[in-house]
């Protein structure tokens, strides 16, 4: 397979579907890891239609280290020189103050926006130092910028993102592997449909009177960093809405 191999998790819906759909695009061959199976099968069907790419499909709750130990050590050989690692998989649950906090909200976002983050590094990146090539691309937030009312939990886990981000270049760069963290502000997604619990009118309205950003902004801006020549490496973006100049302020019509 001449193609380079990108790993996304999270892929079967939203940045992470739209990052599928843009690599496909430019010919990268992908390995699609979320835990709804018929959503990666019908994903995994449009993309090999439209495009010269191979897909192989590796689906696990990335909160779970001994679904990604069994998933990863299942790939063919052929699979197993993966350039590209796409740690998308993301989400926040609830909103309110701390001390009025849902735990089983907090180890959601702590065991999938960290912790999982933590695992899948971990058994990818040994290959990346040892073949001296290599991208990581963390699909962080705005959150892991800023602190918000009501966010404490989420945005502690989107910072964690940025230090492990940070971490991971310096420890890579002597390996020639590159680290990029992209921070999106509002993305109209399933996001707050997840955070609000399958509240969707409520989700709407955060997405109310004003041009949000789109799951295929952020799938250019990964497309672009991974697509600098080997001299240049992104470290990070912030890309935010025009009517979002920070992350608690939202200039609605």
């Amino acid at each position: 397979m001449p193609n380079k191999i990108a790993f996304i998790t999270g892929a079967s819906s939203g940045i992470g579907m739209a990052i599928a759909k843009r690599f496909a695009s430019e010919g990268i061959n992908l390995i699609l890891n979320a835990r709804r199976l018929d959503r990666l099968e019908k994903l995994k069907l449009e993309l090999e239609s439209e495009n010269q790419i191979k897909i192989l499909l590796c689906p696990f709750d990335i909160r779970h280290k001994s679904e990604i130990e069994t998933a990863i050590s299942a790939i063919p050989d052929d699979w197993k020189d993966i350039y590209y690692l796409i740690n998308n998989a993301g989400l926040a649950s609830g909103l309110g103050n701390l001390h009025e906090g849902d735990i089983e909200d907090w180890e959601k976002m702590i065991d999938t926006n960290v912790k999982g983050l933590l695992y899948i590094s971990r058994i990818i990146l040994p290959g990346m130092v040892e073949r001296k090539a290599g991208h990581v691309v963390n699909i962080s937030s705005i959150a892991g910028k800023e602190v918000y009312a009501n966010g404490n939990v989420y945005c502690a886990s989107k910072f964690a993102v940025d230090a492990l981000s940070r971490g991971m270049r310096i420890e890579l760069s002597p390996h020639n592997v590159k680290v990029t963290s992209i921070n999106p502000g509002a993305v109209e997604t399933e996001f707050s449909i997840v955070r609000f619990h399958g509240d969707k009118e409520r989700a709407d309205k955060v997405y109310e009177g004003f041009d949000n950003l789109l799951a295929e902004d952020i799938a250019d801006a990964a497309y672009y960093a991974i697509s600098r020549p080997q001299r240049m490496n992104i470290n990070e973006m912030i890309v935010m809405p025009t009517a979002q100049p920070v992350a608690t302020i939202i200039n609605r019509r």
